[in-house]
């Protein structure tokens, strides 16, 4: 496989993760799977990230996000013994 298809497939294989995550925090059925929407919130996002409270939401929203993962871990660790 030449370099290039290894980068190609490396760059979908994320740009699809970062797809699920959008769909796994709900944002496709809370917006209604409206692409304006979703696109006008992550520009907010990014808003907030460049902004004097950059470093501080990023922190929360980190510990937020590792919180739901390490919850998800846990119940699917649960539901494996059951």
């Amino acid at each position: 496989m030449r370099a290039w298809q290894v980068e190609r497939r490396k760059r979908t294989r994320h740009l699809i993760e970062l797809g699920g995550l959008v769909a796994k925090a709900g944002i496709v059925e809370l917006t209604g799977d409206d692409r304006a929407t979703i696109y006008g919130a992550l520009l907010s996002t990014a808003d907030k990230l460049q902004s004097a409270e950059g470093e501080h939401a990023r922190d929360l929203w980190a510990a937020k996000g590792k919180q739901a993962f390490d919850a998800e871990r846990h119940e699917a660790h649960k539901n494996r013994r059951t």
